[in-house]
């Protein structure tokens, strides 16, 4: 039981997860600190209210800290278009590099006996094992 646990935790893919999730978590933090202390200032500078966490409106003595959701959009946002723009961007580009190119299609001609679709050099029809050896039209067709 122990062992397999073991090999669980120390599975490739469970540890780069794990891995991402860190690496993801500390970037959140980066990106809440750079709205907090830079783009809201700047935003705020233009606006006239220096700090966003502090807006609020009170509803029958209930408080509702809309600034603390802009500042969180304002992060959501941020680490979106990074995300996008430094790992899918990336990523797509990279996986279509390396995408085997669309083959062109295998010219096909018609079973003489079922009808069905075949590839013109076939000897043998797939779909209901008629020998197309002798069958007029295939030029590929050996004659043995």
């Amino acid at each position: 039981m122990v062992k397999g646990f073991r090999d669980f935790i120390l599975r490739g893919n469970v540890v780069d997860l794990a891995v991402g999730i860190v690496i993801g978590a500390a970037f959140g933090a980066v990106v809440t600190a750079l709205v907090k202390d830079f783009i809201t200032p700047v935003l705020g500078a233009i606006g006239g209210k220096p700090d966003f966490s502090g807006l609020y409106f009170t509803l029958n003595g209930s408080k509702f800290l809309y600034g603390e959701f802009i500042n969180a959009l304002l992060s959501f946002l941020l680490i979106a278009a990074a995300v996008y723009f430094f790992v899918v961007i990336p990523v797509n580009k990279l996986m279509a590099r390396y995408k085997p190119g669309a083959e062109e299609p295998t010219p096909t001609t018609t079973c003489q006996h079922c009808l069905s679709s075949i590839p013109i050099g076939a000897t043998r029809c797939a779909f209901c094992t008629a020998d197309l050896t002798a069958a007029a039209g295939n030029p590929s067709a050996s004659t043995d």
